[in-house]
């Protein structure tokens, strides 16, 4: 995982780098929500939690370098804990590097079209360890447990941005994201459906 987490890093510092050759530079913030299949074997009496749910703030940047083609970065992660299997506070984190298609479709239409990959981190919390116990700190002195897993993801998204003042649009948007060895949750495979708002710098 510490050679994913560079790999993304090393991406994204290349995606801001680009920012002085950039033809267009475009950010957004959103919101969004998780979509995935329920679990149906009746096979195990512990079921695996299914990760769907949730309000997603998120955050997107990307630059346009020749005609329609570019890179593109997001993040996102769930706002407030959700419970997981009716026991656990969790929190998933979401972040990934694309390539970036964006033909335009109309005097005020772009699409976004984006492949790439990234990362998932989810956040477990433990409020039953006691503050320096051999397992950490607690929430019995104000201190915050968690451990965390992490998770190499491949991505797809496509968005329609439609500029609806000037430089600044508004984008509804869906993704998919293939997680490797999801194994906390019943699915690999997790969908994202949301809206961005942004603003463009240069082209348009």
């Amino acid at each position: 995982m510490a050679k994913v987490a560079r790999l993304t890093s090393a991406l994204t510092v290349l995606l801001f780098a680009t920012f002085m050759r950039a033809q267009q530079i475009d950010v957004a913030v959103g919101a969004s929500t998780l979509l995935s299949a329920k679990y149906t074997s009746s096979s195990q009496s512990y079921l695996p939690a299914t990760e769907k749910g949730g309000a997603y703030p998120s955050f997107s940047a990307d630059v346009l370098l020749k005609k329609h083609f570019g890179l593109e970065g997001e993040f996102a992660f769930r706002a407030k804990q959700g419970l997981y299997n009716g026991y656990q506070g969790f929190r998933p984190v979401l972040y990934d590097v694309n390539a970036l298609y964006a033909p335009r479709l109309g005097d005020k239409i772009t699409a976004d079209l984006m492949a790439g990959i990234g990362g998932e981190r989810v956040i477990f919390y433990n409020r039953f360890a006691t503050c320096g116990s051999t397992y950490g700190p607690s929430y019995v002195s104000g201190c915050t447990v968690f451990i965390s897993s992490n998770h190499l993801l491949g991505h797809v998204g496509a968005g329609v941005r439609y500029y609806f003042w000037h430089n600044f649009f508004v984008r509804p948007e869906a993704h998919l994201y293939f997680i490797h060895n999801n194994f906390e949750f019943n699915s690999n495979y997790v969908g994202r459906l949301g809206v961005s708002l942004g603003y463009t710098l240069g082209g348009q």
